[in-house]
């Protein structure tokens, strides 16, 4: 039987599925609603479970990185230590510094895939896991998102912002930095694009939350800003949004996907629409290249 991809599955099935990843309703609900929508939903809302060894693009063994797990002091954070995925490139040097930041479930394979693939383009990635004070990423996303839910937010925001401090401070980096992040690691990407200020060099959030208005003024990094076409939620935060960068005289720009689904860069699911998740990681690149130089 032939894999299901996003044109195949109603519309209705991916807004059940985005309600579910977003821990509105749980698996049994979501299956149960998505069997009653249209013929074949069960089928559809299945084939939207992430399958995490389609999402490996670049094997840990891979010869132009190496990769290691690190932990590392977070004070104020959930525990005051953290531990991340820590990808350099093979070559000898220093190299500008991107952090990789998760969704909200903890830092699952396809996350590490991301800053495998970050590595490989020159840079040193650091995708830290938020779940580690906790025991770390249990290996399923239903679990993953529990824990993550049941974090004081505050500290696990603080916890982003010092794997950003470490990674830019690190030996191996030249002190550029860069973040990317999606969906929950989008809309932190925006905040630490507040929160650290002149200190941060690029921000590449993958449909995320927006930045407080009031505080759009302290950013002082160029934004390129990645939005899905269907993704109400996130975008309907959009105007106002831009009307706090252009105000503060941020550097931004804007791209919005057609056609695709909030979550269309991870290739664990059949959300994943290649040719837009292809361009925006080849803007992401270029403009990690431009600003982290």
């Amino acid at each position: 039987m032939a894999e299901l991809t996003q044109s195949d599955i109603d519309q209705r099935v991916l807004d059940l599925y985005d309600e579910y990843c977003h821990g509105g309703i749980d698996r049994r609900e979501f299956l149960q609603r998505a069997s009653v929508i249209t013929v074949g939903g069960l089928a559809m809302a299945q084939a939207l479970l992430p399958r995490y060894a389609l999402a490996q693009t670049i094997s840990f063994t891979d010869q132009r990185i190496k990769a290691r797990y690190v932990t590392y002091p977070s004070p104020g954070g959930t525990s005051g230590t953290m531990r991340g995925y820590l990808v350099q490139p093979s070559a000898p040097g220093s190299f500008p510094a991107v952090l990789v930041i998760h969704e909200n479930r903890g830092l699952n394979p396809y996350i590490e895939d991301v800053a495998r693939r970050v590595a490989t383009e020159g840079f040193l990635a650091l995708a830290p896991d938020g779940l580690s004070p906790v025991g770390g990423y249990p290996g399923n996303d239903d679990d993953g998102r529990t824990l993550q839910t049941g974090l004081d937010q505050g500290k696990l925001r603080t916890d982003m912002a010092n794997s950003a401090r470490v990674l830019k401070s690190h030996a191996l980096s030249t002190g550029k930095l860069g973040v990317t992040g999606f969906c929950w690691g989008g809309g932190t990407t925006n905040f630490l694009a507040v929160e650290l200020g002149a200190d941060l060099g690029a921000a590449v959030p993958f449909y995320g939350a927006a930045a407080e208005t009031a505080r759009v003024p302290a950013i002082k990094a160029p934004l390129l800003i990645q939005y899905a076409e269907n993704d109400e939620r996130i975008n309907a935060m959009w105007p106002a949004f831009e009307t706090a960068l252009k105000a503060g005289g941020v550097q931004y720009e804007m791209h919005m996907y057609p056609g695709t689904q909030h979550g269309f860069h991870n290739n664990s699911t059949p959300r994943y629409h290649e040719p837009s998740a292809k361009l925006a990681w080849e803007r992401t690149i270029a403009f990690f290249k431009k600003h982290l130089a």
